[in-house]
């Protein structure tokens, strides 16, 4: 029988990859909920051709909208983030992709888990936010998390049939982004053009900027941290510019397993709706003969500040995170908007977490004060600083 799926944030990169994928095994996948937030053209558009359930936009301005222009269809239409959150509890869906960005993930995913849905986590913030309140609601479950991103995918593909006690340490690769090799002072004027020019992946603007910046691996070893029950210091970022290698598991004995592919996020999604089968797919093939050398080197912690402080947050751990990955997207949606320099980007995240101070031992509730209480300081920060 075919896998029900909630796509949630479908006309994002990973949402509009996924429904390719779908499009490509229609005999093993059916989407029956279609979720976006603003980009309501879009959703209306892969709605007239899916066919889904249900539809979710999350901006209410736009409801009238898509219900007007589903209306001939037998299609639900709803609205608002608690909806987004409510279609992964129905009954007519077995299987829910997280692609939301950024926080909105965090509800839907733990509600999700609630009620028991199978996930496929395309979203690493609400990993970063309350890892340790989702780790132990997917334990009480019995609910895997199936990673998405493409680092994260390759060390679950690596660990299959493995003993995770016996990892020693992992090595998560990054491209380096479009700044590989850049000093400090050579990343003081750089613009939202140029930071959004990737030089391997195609991604959506929020998590490309995390890229230029190296948040985004800085995150991904947050996210590593507890979808593989990992201390600190075993886990490493390493820099490998053809972005060929996805990540590396190190074992206790000194054998390593490595994950290989072209950048093609795809692969991930699909071994993700697919899991704990592999199917076939026609995506165009990896060969050693393009290939005349791989590239690695270690990132530099002194210019990428923002990877820094994301090792500073996955050390100390409580509250930290959740401060950095809300600091960070009301700083990259400034930089987007060019009210900030990029180097200004981690000068707001760092003022965040030296204002509100580290606590411990949070629950749900303190977590999503601790976001809301980090945006307004990031954002009072900006508008005073800047």
């Amino acid at each position: 029988m075919s896998k029900n799926i909630a796509i949630l944030g479908s006309t994002g990169s990973i949402g509009k990859q996924t429904i390719e994928v779908v499009e490509q095994n229609p005999d093993l996948f059916r989407i029956v909920v279609l979720t976006a937030n603003r980009n309501f053209n879009l959703l209306i558009e892969q709605a007239q051709k899916i066919k889904p359930k249900y539809v979710v936009i999350a901006d209410n301005k736009h409801y009238n909208d898509v219900k007007k222009a589903l209306n001939c269809f037998d299609i639900e239409v709803l609205y608002g983030d608690e909806n987004v959150a409510n279609v992964t509890v129905l009954n007519e869906v077995d299987f829910v992709l997280v692609a939301l960005v950024g926080y909105s993930a965090l509800i839907p995913t733990i509600k999700a888990i609630e009620n028991k849905k199978n996930i496929a986590l395309a979203n690493k913030e609400a990993l970063v936010v309350a890892g340790d309140i989702i780790t132990k609601i997917a334990q009480k479950n019995n609910i895997k998390l199936l990673p998405v991103d493409s680092e994260h995918s390759a060390i679950f593909q690596c660990l299959s049939g493995e003993d995770y006690s016996q990892i020693e340490k992992i090595y998560l690769t990054a491209s380096g982004g479009p700044f590989r090799g850049y000093s400090y002072n050579q990343l003081e004027n750089v613009t939202v053009k140029q930071a959004l020019k990737h030089p391997n992946w195609s991604m959506g603007s929020k998590i490309t900027i995390d890229s230029a910046t190296m948040m985004n691996k800085g995150l991904e070893m947050i996210e590593a941290k507890w979808l593989f029950d990992l201390k600190p210091e075993q886990i490493q970022v390493i820099v490998h510019k053809q972005s060929i290698i996805h990540s590396i598991v190190q074992f206790i004995d000194g054998s390593m397993k490595a994950q290989m592919g072209l950048p093609d996020m795809k692969l991930p999604i699909q071994y993700a709706l697919a899991y704990p089968q592999r199917i076939y797919s026609p995506f165009k093939r990896f060969s050693f003969l393009d290939y005349s050398q791989f590239d690695f080197q270690l990132p530099d912690f002194e210019v990428f500040k923002c990877l820094s402080l994301a090792e500073y947050a996955l050390i100390k751990g409580g509250n930290i995170p959740c401060i950095l990955n809300a600091a960070n997207e009301v700083a990259v949606d400034a930089f987007l908007n060019e009210k900030i320099k990029f180097l200004q980007i981690p000068q707001t995240i760092e003022n965040t977490i030296e204002k509100i101070g580290f606590k411990d031992n949070l629950n749900l509730e303190e977590y999503i004060l601790t976001d809301k209480e980090s945006r307004i300081v990031a954002s009072e920060f900006i508008n005073t600083k800047f």
